[in-house]
């Protein structure tokens, strides 16, 4: 893949564009120009994509049979291994087709298009099932298991959740113990694992007690002696994908297949959910694709009082925030893929962002395609219910939207908090572990990046002035962001931990602007490379001018609930119903 030159000399490796936000700072050359995948990378991505279309479009009828009986037939997974679906991601040295995280993600945008279960089967074995592998494998096990997962005789599977412990990963319980031969007996269960009733090849996470960390992660293959799968789960959505339960009773797993390093577990564990989340933002925004699509064409076709429900304003409305919110989500999906290809240090903020806006967005967007499909919209023999049945998990797994706002808000607070003397040097240790279990929080960079109030109020350099509004309101808000950062660090100091009504106002005002600043470099470099008298750039102008206005209201109602909230009237009315057990009132 080759990129612009401009992207290879200009990007900075060393900052988080979402971290920088906390203090003020927007960095530019990490938003412009906006990246683009030339070459044969591209070439060979719409071949996959044009393959694709070929092989699912036929199909619609038989997703909706797999999801009615629960399964994906086999002969259909041997479709899947024969269009190389499961190769996406692997080298090409080991017989894979060597995708990048863009071309990846959006090749599976376009498999989600058709079905949300094979998007979520090839997801679950290439964004995080073999993706530890990839990152921390060692050349030996590269050699031995990327040819068999490349071609899907084996197929991958993630496997971190247990009965007690979800986005806790700390409180894991499964164990790995060394015997007399070096080798690891392993003990314990794993739940909800996605390829679980057919995966070959299992990533896995357990209790080492090592000096240089609690956790540990291993490859293990289903052949080995003491694992074993319970029956597949019964799901609301995503039915034909397989989930299960993963058992170890005392499996012997060889000492070669530690991945990494010993007790480096958790780290692995959180690399791996970062690198793959833009598989998941790639799915989402082929489900709203999907969903666009279905809605303009329903709103056409249907006539109400003698005219096409499109000419009505409140269809206008959802048909055009749909669209909205689809390119929005598209925007940073692939910025954070970008980034994650260019060897950026650290962007775990700003995929956690993509992570909870894409998946937010599609919920919204499947939602509003049924109602505009009306009473057709909740019969099964259309595809509305089952996408939206699809789309619920997404908010929930690989980290609940709420444990990342959380991730988002305290990762972002930590490096503020480095440079107020007020904190002092205990003020910003507390933040090392902002949420047990979760995320280990990377090093940052010592130096201070210039801030927009060095200048006065230094200008986006790379923004015409077709947007130079919309781009006033986020270097404003940037400002603010930082100052009432400021405010909550300097008023609770370490206590600020437990804050969550507070942490969850500075995640989402961090999504706005991260979120807004991707689709002002998208739409900035539309109009530098194709000009804005074409109707595609003047309505992507448009876009960028109706996110921005929408993200202003929603980040000024967080900063004054800062100060003036409901929070303690919420949490004492929240107290009272725990302790009741229910709703206590009645009108009888």
């Amino acid at each position: 893949m080759t990129d612009t030159q401009a992207n290879k000399n200009s990007l900075s490796k060393e900052a988080s564009l979402s971290k920088s936000l906390f203090l003020g700072n927007i960095i530019e050359e990490n938003l412009s120009p906006y990246p683009k995948l030339e070459g044969e990378e591209r070439e060979t991505l719409q071949m996959v994509l044009d393959s694709v279309d070929k092989f699912m479009e036929p199909r619609a009828e038989d997703y909706d049979a797999y999801d009615e009986k629960g399964e994906q037939p086999e002969e259909y997974i041997n479709s899947l291994k024969e269009l190389g679906l499961f190769a996406l991601i692997i080298p090409e040295e080991h017989g894979g087709i060597g995708f990048s995280n863009r071309s990846y993600s959006r090749a599976v945008q376009q498999i989600s298009r058709y079905d949300g279960s094979t998007s979520l089967t090839i997801g679950a074995h290439s964004s995080i099932g073999i993706r530890g592998l990839l990152l921390f494998g060692s050349d030996e096990q590269k050699k031995k298991y990327l040819p068999k997962l490349a071609s899907g005789e084996m197929i991958g599977a993630y496997c971190l959740t247990e009965p007690g412990s979800g986005s806790d990963a700390a409180s894991i319980k499964t164990t790995a113990v060394r015997d007399s031969d070096g080798n690891w007996i392993l003990n314990g269960e794993k739940i909800w694992i996605t390829n679980g009733p057919f995966a070959e090849f299992f990533t896995v996470f357990a209790k080492t007690d090592s000096e240089g960390g609690k956790l540990s992660a291993f490859i293990v293959e289903r052949s080995f002696e003491g694992v074993s799968t319970g029956p597949k789960e019964d799901k609301m959505g995503i039915r034909a994908s397989g989930t299960s339960s993963v058992i170890f009773s005392d499996a012997k797993i060889p000492a070669a297949n530690l991945l990494g390093e010993e007790g480096k577990g958790f780290k692995i564990a959180m690399a791996v959910l970062n690198s793959g989340r833009t598989g998941l933002g790639g799915g989402c925004v082929g489900g709203m694709k999907r969903c666009i699509k279905l809605a303009s064409r329903q709103a056409k076709d249907r006539k109400q009082f003698g005219q096409s429900i499109s000419e009505f304003g409140l269809i206008k409305s959802k048909i055009s925030q749909m669209t909205v919110d689809c390119f929005a989500a598209e925007s940073i999906v692939n910025l954070v893929a970008y980034y994650s290809d260019s060897g950026v240090e650290d962007y775990s903020v700003e995929a956690a962002i993509s992570k909870i806006f894409a998946t937010e967005a599609l919920w919204k967007t499947s939602n509003e395609a049924l109602q505009i499909a009306g009473g057709n919209g909740f019969m099964k023999e259309y595809p509305y219910e089952r996408i939206v049945r699809d789309c619920r998990i997404f908010m929930i797994f690989e980290g609940t939207n709420e444990i990342l706002r959380l991730y988002v808000a305290l990762s972002g607070m930590k490096q503020a908090g480095e440079y107020l003397k007020e904190i002092g040097k205990s003020g910003a240790n507390i933040f090392n572990d902002p949420i047990k279990g979760f995320g280990t929080l990377r090093g940052y960079a010592n130096k201070k990046f210039t801030q927009l109030t060095s200048l006065g109020r230094e200008r986006l350099e790379f923004v015409p002035d077709e947007l130079r509004e919309e781009a006033d309101i986020f270097e404003q808000y940037t400002l603010e962001f930082s100052r009432i950062t400021e405010v909550l660090l300097k008023r609770h100091g370490k206590n600020i931990i437990g804050k969550q009504f507070a942490s969850n106002r500075i995640a989402n005002i961090a999504i706005d602007l991260t979120v807004g600043l991707a689709v002002l470099s998208r739409v900035a470099t539309m109009i530098a490379t194709a000009g804005k008298e074409s109707e595609s750039v003047q309505q992507a102008i448009a876009i960028a001018k109706i996110f921005s206005q929408q993200a202003k209201r929603r980040m000024n109602q967080k900063v004054r609930r800062i100060e003036r909230n409901e929070d303690d009237a919420r949490k004492a009315l929240s107290d009272f119903i725990v302790s009741e057990g229910e709703y206590p009132w009645d009108t009888i």
